[in-house]
């Protein structure tokens, strides 16, 4: 899909990823929300 604005164009295209990078991903995504609820639990204690 391409679109023309102004003097820009915009394209998207579909990206297709392997299993390993989705599985990574995933895992840094988890890791993330573990270190955000970590944080909220300290900051509830002060």
């Amino acid at each position: 899909m391409t679109l023309n604005i102004l003097f820009f164009t915009v394209t998207i295209k579909k990206r297709n990823i392997t299993l390993e990078e989705a599985i990574r991903d995933q895992q840094a995504m988890d890791a993330y929300e573990q270190a955000k609820t970590r944080v909220l639990d300290a900051q509830r204690l002060f």
